[in-house]
């Protein structure tokens, strides 16, 4: 249906909160929710359904924003001051470059083990890493470059899709006890002195990165940046985080249920989804577990799209504004010049750590990783600090700023980042003052 009709905006299912939703979610996150399961058990419940709640008042901010003024959440940060601006811009590159090495390897993961243990291929050498993790990115640099949004969007569905019914299988057949399930929603916290950190990382981590924020930039590529699509976004939305929310259950389950009761010991980071693999082979038979590599893929190479779309959108309007173009030039949208060379950055020049880390083991650039983690830390917090005041003032429509349970919803969720970003940051920084002593 055109926007430009008179008549009732109609939902669908599959939306931008789908593709940001899904974008936030990847292995890293996956790997955390099944350590805290196999750890902890269903204790930490909690803390993900918490988790599910703050990304809801997020994402709803961004996109209330973009939708009440058909402004872009960046033209937010703008009225604020320049302060936005400087930290903004050496974060997007300096993010963006890390990340992208980063994602590129751990979605090849998955199929670097499959090739090495399908029995098509037994026999043959392992395969190694970053040829695949090459492969991914140009993947991922094709798909974007050549497809229009709604393109992007079936794409990204279709990955959701499988690496939904993937995980959501793997608890039904884990059969948990739902009563032990339900226990896990009574607040309760892990025993040790970084506990209560521990646990807002958790329910901080999943699902949650700078793609928060190009909610509002799908939103526009949708057509879904007028008023009258105010209660669609919001749906959209909260259906988004409610799938997400079951997915990370079903993580957490299979964490309780698998790898608890196998008594194995995840390794942090991409590696330990291997860990799963091997474990669901042995309990379960081979086919399980490629089932699940391929399910890990999907994980991996969503967030690589959504990533390699949205951010070079938020790019794109960053460098549109700051050259006095605006959002609505052609250079500030999708396929203009800006995007283009925030695509090529994603792709391009990480390969360079990749083939060095893969080939030479070549470590990361220490400085440049630091940088990445102070940055990163202080996203989360950053975008909740401002939809404080552009959602409180007359930058909105009186109609559509926040109300009272909107606010406190929205404070409760800037404390919680606050606290875990100042925490993320010192553990950020420490291997500089490690350094220097």
């Amino acid at each position: 249906m055109s926007v430009q009709q008179d008549h009732k905006p109609k939902w669908k299912i599959i939306g931008p909160g789908l593709v940001v939703a899904a974008t936030g979610v990847g292995s890293a996150d996956m790997v955390a929710t099944l350590v805290a399961g196999s750890n902890y058990g269903y204790m930490l419940l909690w803390a993900v359904v918490l988790g599910v709640i703050l990304k809801i008042v997020l994402v709803e901010g961004a996109g209330r924003y973009t939708v009440a003024t058909g402004k872009t959440i960046f033209e937010g940060w703008r009225t604020l001051g320049r302060w936005p601006v400087w930290y903004f811009a050496p974060y997007i590159v300096i993010w963006g470059f890390v990340y992208a090495a980063s994602a590129m390897s751990s979605t090849a993961m998955p199929i670097a083990a499959l090739l090495n243990e399908v029995p098509a291929f037994e026999g043959t050498v392992f395969v190694e890493l970053w040829p695949w993790a090459i492969i991914t990115g140009l993947l991922g640099f094709v798909l974007v470059w050549f497809n229009r949004y709604k393109t992007f969007e079936k794409i990204t569905a279709a990955l959701v899709g499988l690496m939904f019914i993937t995980i959501v299988v793997l608890a039904f057949i884990a059969a948990p006890n739902v009563l032990n399930v339900l226990s896990g929603l009574v607040p309760l916290l892990p025993e040790g002195d970084n506990a209560i950190f521990y646990t807002l990382g958790l329910a901080g981590g999943v699902g949650g990165t700078i793609t928060l924020a190009a909610y509002g930039y799908w939103l526009r590529e949708k057509g879904w940046d007028k008023p009258q699509f105010m209660r669609v976004m919001r749906i959209d939305n909260t259906m988004a985080y409610v799938v997400t929310g079951i997915f990370v259950i079903a993580m957490l389950i299979v964490g309780v249920e698998v790898v608890q009761a196998a008594g194995v010991a995840i390794q942090s980071g991409d590696a330990g989804l291997l860990d799963l693999d091997r474990v669901l082979r042995e309990r379960y038979g081979d086919f399980l577990g490629i089932w699940f590599l391929i399910g890990f893929w999907a994980a991996g190479f969503s967030s690589v799209l959504g990533v390699w779309n949205g951010v070079s959108l938020m790019f794109a309007d960053f460098m549109g504004n700051v050259t006095g173009k605006g959002s609505d030039h052609p250079d500030s949208r999708l396929d203009g010049k800006w995007f283009r060379a925030y695509l090529i950055w994603l792709t391009f020049p990480p390969m360079i750590l990749v083939v060095l880390t893969g080939i030479f083991g070549v470590a990361q650039p220490f400085f440049l990783v630091l940088l990445y983690g102070a940055l990163g830390a202080l996203f989360m917090p950053f975008l909740a600090i401002t939809l404080l005041p552009i959602l409180n003032t007359d930058r909105v429509p009186r109609e559509y700023r926040n109300r009272w349970h909107t606010n406190t919803a929205l404070v409760i969720t800037t404390v919680v980042f606050v606290a875990l970003g100042i925490y993320q940051l010192i553990n950020a920084l420490k291997p500089l003052w490690e350094t220097a002593g």
